[in-house]
């Protein structure tokens, strides 16, 4: 297949084929799940409705057609069970779940998502696509914004579509596609004629999107020219290769939709320099030093309040930009024995995926050879000056996203999105404030805050329920849950929140979906 002809969107998949690695198995169809009912009641519940308001409760939630259809208070929040007044429930329904003492918010949105990592040769293939929508909705995420489409763009369509009508257990989906100006290996677009053509024909094939890298800036404007046009979204991870000429703030000005982790950002605040201090030995295909200096940007930015500072908090509010900063996937960076031994990889990570994850010369993210206290310390104060950023943002206004960017750097599918949760916390985000950003925060960069993230009557029932109050604890939303002590018997035990994901009306039990992965795991870990 020459250049010319290849579709929009296909240039990576084209790339693994010439590798010789099989495409990602699709979603086998849904297994999972009770439902849709005819009408579906969801008794006595109290509620965060993913707005920031407080919760309340008790409350009755009917749901018809996977949507929430009426909402009822049915008592005082001191109210016993058999206390509960029969006047103001709602109508009964053909499957009904008791939640009183429970907690039901929205469905959790992440705005980085992959289904699947950049096989290659050395590891092998990517683990099935159930893996991952198994644990993604076994951690209560029933909407992901595929950043890359890294399996190609008919596929991830297809995918989205099975998705849509619920013939596969997986998360609804917006799907973006690669912009092919990234490094020689998919390079095809050199001129801003050529950026603006493929943009048109990637809204053709149906795309929700594009995920850039950086390009000139020239190609860029065009390239996002055509996104305004055609009405796509955008998202860039500002590498460090084009973050010269493209900071965040610039790509803002030209219309970015969002900016992935937090590369350009630091750059966008330089004030004694315009290029960032790398050593004279600085190669960046060496994963090493690619990311071992990225943790000294920060350092050699504005400090925060200071003028530089607030301009430039100041510009990105006013041209309403969007943050997605995927704190997680970085977090072993600042301590790499800790994420490398959390306590999920045993049950939880597919065996390829290890080895993905493993010191390598040639491995993305795999640059723990070197590995230092000095590079973890470099890193810790990189967050500090980040989250101060970002919390600032939030604080004043601008719209912060949950994403988690799995896959890569000891993260899993799941997992990585409550780590994401914590680590917003760790910020200065109030509970509130991070359920808020995992929900209609998240909806709204999607385009979708009338349809998901609340928890209101006309909205999509995409819900979860949660045996215990999720804003208490985000650890207790892990697959494995968290080790407490049980204070009526004086013995410690592992307890977990989520009960229950609802996607569009359909009910998942999580400790099912949970250990369907770990027969899964299991089994692709055995001898052949």
């Amino acid at each position: 297949m020459s250049e010319a002809v290849i579709p929009a969107g296909e240039e990576y998949p084209r790339l693994l084929n010439q590798r010789g690695l099989p495409p990602v198995q699709g979603g086998t169809p849904r297994d999972r799940g009770e439902g849709p009912f005819k009408r579906l009641v969801l008794r006595a519940a109290t509620v965060l409705d993913g707005t920031g308001a407080p919760p309340w409760g008790p409350v009755d939630i009917a749901i018809e057609h996977g949507r929430i259809v009426q909402m009822a208070g049915v008592g005082s929040p001191l109210s016993r069970r058999e206390d509960l007044s029969p006047i103001g429930r709602l109508p009964g329904g053909d499957h009904e779940i008791d939640c009183f003492g429970k907690f039901v918010t929205p469905g959790f949105v992440d705005c980085h998502a992959h289904i699947g990592w950049p096989a290659h040769a050395e590891v092998g293939e990517s683990a099935p696509a159930d893996y991952i929508y198994k644990l993604w909705l076994a951690h209560g995420v029933t909407t992901v914004r595929e950043m890359g489409s890294i399996n190609g763009l008919g596929w991830s369509l297809e995918q989205k579509r099975r998705s849509a009508s619920n013939a596969i257990a997986a998360p609804r989906m917006q799907v973006h596609a690669y912009f092919p100006a990234v490094n020689d290996m998919l390079k095809t677009i050199f001129t801003p004629a050529q950026a603006k053509d493929w943009v048109y024909r990637l809204k053709d094939r149906g795309a929700d999107g594009v995920k850039f890298f950086g390009a000139s800036p020239a190609i860029m404007r065009a390239a996002l020219e055509a996104c305004a046009e055609v009405g796509l979204r955008s998202g860039c991870h500002h590498a460090q290769q084009a973050v010269t000429s493209l900071t965040a703030m610039t790509s803002a000005r030209m219309g970015l939709t969002s900016a992935e982790h937090y590369y350009g950002l630091p750059e966008a605040l330089f004030e004694d320099r315009t290029i960032q201090d790398y050593p004279s030995d600085y190669n960046y295909a060496n994963e090493y030093h690619r990311f071992a200096t990225a943790g000294r940007t920060f350092m050699q930015s504005a400090r925060p309040g200071s003028a530089k500072w607030n301009a430039v908090m100041d510009e990105f509010l006013e041209l309403g930009f969007s943050f997605v900063p995927t704190f997680g996937i970085y977090d072993a960076n600042r301590d790499l024995m800790r994420a490398r031994q959390a306590d999920w990889h045993a049950d939880y990570t597919w065996k390829n995926l290890w080895k993905f994850f493993q010191p390598s010369a040639t491995g993305h993210g795999a640059y723990w050879y070197r590995w230092s206290t000095a590079n973890e310390v470099e890193w810790k104060q990189n967050y500090q000056l980040w989250m101060a950023f970002i919390n600032e943002f939030k604080n004043r206004g601008g719209r912060v996203c949950v994403g988690s960017d799995s896959g890569f750097i000891f993260q899993i599918y799941g997992f990585g999105f409550v780590r994401e949760l914590e680590l917003l916390q760790e910020a200065g985000f109030h509970p509130l404030e991070v359920l808020r950003a995992a929900t209609s925060v998240g909806a709204s960069l999607m385009g979708l805050e009338d349809e998901i993230g609340r928890v209101e009557t006309g909205y999509r029932a995409d819900l979860l329920i949660h045996e215990q109050n999720p804003l208490s604890d985000f650890k207790l939303l892990y697959g494995t849950g968290a080790l407490r002590l049980d204070e009526r018997t004086g013995q410690t035990g592992w307890q977990r929140a989520l009960q229950y994901t609802i996607k569009d009306g359909i009910v998942f039990d999580t400790a099912q979906l949970l250990a369907d992965v770990r027969q899964m795991v299991a089994q692709n870990a055995a001898p052949a």
